[in-house]
């Protein structure tokens, strides 16, 4: 083996170091594009709900945290010609999973845990590779800073970082709309193919490295961090893990669960890493801390404004999430220990963002009936950070550090306080909440005398009302009116014959209220409580005279497995957040749902959405199959409980949109240059994006 001394004379040139920084980058890249990718391939078999994202984070933050604790244990327990022996059969091992694609086997089928069911499709789908390329960052940092002494390691943990944000920025601008699903696994699996020939080189070479910095090891153990510091290192981790995936929530259950708004906090989590560990003077406690203080006031006061518009909140929930991870990041930055100490340094981040993974996506779906882990986040976060300030400053007098505490004890019970309040109000008007893997459900009443009503909502969208007073409760209400689209192409129907209805999407099941002795109501459902609740709190089931079969699962793949129905009309109403998932509009979800329907049958989408125009893709899809496509928008009204929507009515035959009762309100559908049909492979939400969140 190469002494030290050696090692300091082999070339050191510009070369080698870009080898380093480009595989770094490389691993970085495909660590942050193969997220997206296979959360775009797992969301149809979970019904497109957000918490499908959620679990997946979970699991790539669990695979980072091993990762890390891989290369935490290579460095430190290994020699250098081991370490170069073991790496390199994990890369020749991972190559074997190629290409990147989903394994049918794990495919859900109605009743099992869907947490459970996507960690395992995840672990036997991707977990090599992705394992492999998580424990790039800290191995090769740790390499290099053997073979560089004098160099600043910390500087390529940055670089990296800027890999993982081109990856992601890139993916809806330029990968998503350019490219297939099946494309994009190719081309991914070519590049990691490509990763593992550079990593290999250094791990090659890495086994002539020596094994510590031999002059400086005794002076590396005694200045080893201690317990607190290591805690304090995991809690400043955790909490922007929390808030990433708390808001990330936020936004998913209030516009749709797809990739381009998964990444809009995930890009800012890194970006704030590539700040402040590129270069540590660039995060300025004197600046960013009273900025922290005002960012978590400003989330947790926000719902005390009133009806904030939605966009407004958004950016609001985001720029304070930046300002979160610019001190928490920023506080980790200005405590990095010496080299020697890198990996476990790592290795703390990794278990902090671990912790705050399972805390959101495993705990709080059934731990909590509400989502308390934003409220958690916020406070853990103002305790952590002003801790951890509190810990650093040394030089301060009793009387001072007694005053210091003091603050951090009324800020933090200031924010207890006021996020208490608003889980408490929110609570002053259920009557029943409830909350599992697909989200928070919530029954409020509302009104007085005849006015007086019930209401489902998941999160903060409305999924269905029903009127109290027994006369008259089988009137109905929400999106489902006689004068919405779909109740004009019911009662069309309805004329002809008794009729065999498909409904995607349950909800209180206020469209049973049209059916008629004879009718027959096939209903499909993937959330188990939502069919609890429809059944225990609501009346439209029971009180409806057609026979009813509810179906537990997505749809989609329910209807793949079924013989044909034979529907009179089939109505596609689930939402995921405030919008139907992609898999249910995409071209060949059309076709199968053709396949199960009468030659003179009726498909009914409902696409009522603030900021997304999904009827242009109805309408494409629509037209690459020969159909006609139709838009009905109906405004709402408060008094008989009716809510503004639009349905798109597809159908190839040709008489119907010439009945009476629909000719009048249909309008025509322009699909915009560039938009086009959606597929399981290929779609793309810049295409429908109101920019402006108005029609």
């Amino acid at each position: 083996m190469r002494s030290a001394v050696a090692i300091r004379a082999m070339p050191s040139n510009r070369l080698l170091v870009l080898q380093y920084a480009l595989t770094i980058f490389l691993a970085a890249f495909l660590l942050f594009q193969v997220q997206p990718i296979v959360g775009k391939m797992i969301l149809p078999w979970f019904g497109g709900s957000a918490s499908v994202w959620t679990t997946c984070m979970l699991f790539f933050q669990v695979l980072l945290l091993l990762g890390y604790l891989y290369s935490h244990w290579i460095v430190s327990r290994l020699s250098p010609y081991a370490q170069s022996a073991v790496h390199l059969s994990l890369l020749v091992s991972s190559l074997f999973l190629l290409p990147l694609g989903l394994n049918p086997h794990w495919q859900p089928t109605g009743g099992e845990d869907p947490t459970l069911r996507i960690l395992l499709v995840l672990a036997f789908s991707i977990g090599l590779p992705f394992f492999v390329l998580s424990t790039t960052g800290p191995l090769i940092q740790a390499w290099f800073a053997r073979e560089r002494p004098a160099s600043v390691p910390y500087r390529l943990f940055a670089l990296s970082n800027v890999g993982s944000l081109t990856a992601l920025l890139g993916y809806p601008i330029a990968v998503e709309p350019a490219m297939p699903t099946h494309w994009q696994a190719w081309v991914w699996s070519i590049l990691f193919s490509c990763f593992a020939l550079a990593c290999g080189s250094l791990a090659w070479r890495a086994k002539h490295l020596p094994p510590v910095c031999s002059g400086s090891a005794a002076q590396a153990r005694l200045e080893r961090p201690e317990l607190i510091v290591y805690l304090t290192w995991i809690g400043l981790a955790a909490c922007p893990s929390i808030l990433l995936l708390a808001v990330t929530s936020h936004l998913t259950e209030n516009i749709a669960p797809v990739p381009l708004l998964w990444i809009m906090p995930l890009a800012l989590y890194l970006l704030s890493f590539i700040i402040c560990f590129e270069r540590r003077d660039r995060y300025s406690p004197r600046v960013f801390r009273p900025l922290l203080m005002l960012s978590l006031f400003a989330v947790a006061a926000l719902p005390f404004f009133g009806q904030v518009p939605m966009l407004m909140s958004f950016v609001i929930h985001l720029a304070a999430f930046f300002v979160v991870c610019m001190v928490c990041h920023g506080e980790l930055a200005l405590q990095q220990p010496r080299s020697e100490h890198l990996t476990s340094y790592y290795l703390m981040l990794a278990i902090g963002g671990a912790m705050g993974g399972i805390f959101v996506g495993v705990l709080a779906p059934y731990w909590f009936n509400d989502h308390y882990e934003l409220s958690i986040g916020l406070i853990l976060t103002a305790a952590i950070v002003w801790t951890s300030a509190q810990r650093q400053e040394r030089a301060l007098s009793p009387s001072r550090r007694l005053a210091d505490w003091g603050f951090v004890i009324c800020l933090v019970l200031s924010l207890v306080a006021i996020r208490a309040t608003y889980h408490w109000a929110g609570m002053q008007n259920a009557d029943y909440t409830a909350r599992n893997f697909y989200g928070r459900l919530k029954i409020s009443t509302g009104g007085d005398g005849e006015e007086a009503y019930r209401v489902l909502a998941h999160g903060g969208i409305l999924h269905g009302h029903q009127f109290i007073a027994a006369d008259r409760q089988a009137i109905p209400t929400a999106y489902f009116s006689f004068d919405s689209g779909v109740g004009r192409a019911v009662l069309a129907k309805l004329e002809q014959r008794a009729i065999h209805v498909g409904i995607i999407g349950l909800g209180v099941g206020t469209l049973a209220t049209y059916g008629r002795a004879g009718d027959r109501l096939r209903l499909y459902e993937i959330n188990p409580l939502v069919v609890d609740i429809a059944r225990s709190r609501f009346t439209y089931l029971s009180q409806t005279a057609a026979h009813v079969d509810v179906v537990l699962g997505d749809a989609r793949l329910n209807l793949e497995k079924e013989t044909p129905q034979g529907f009179d009309i089939l109505i596609v109403d689930a939402f995921s957040g405030d919008a139907i998932p992609v898999h249910l509009l995409t071209e060949e979800a059309v076709s199968l749902y053709i396949k199960h329907m009468k030659p003179d049958g009726v498909l009914a989408f409902h696409v009522s959405n603030s900021y997304l125009d999904l009827a242009q893709i109805v309408k494409s899809a629509a037209n690459k199959l020969h159909y006609q496509a139709v838009l009905i928008h109906t405004k709402g009204n408060r008094k008989s409980r009716t809510t503004t929507s639009d349905w798109v009515l597809v159908s190839a035959d040709p008489h119907f949109f010439g009945k009476p009762d629909l000719k009048e309100g249909l309008t025509e559908i322009k699909v915009r240059p560039g938009v086009q049909a959606w597929r399981d492979d290929y779609s793309s939400l810049l295409q429908v994006v109101r920019w402006w969140g108005f029609k």
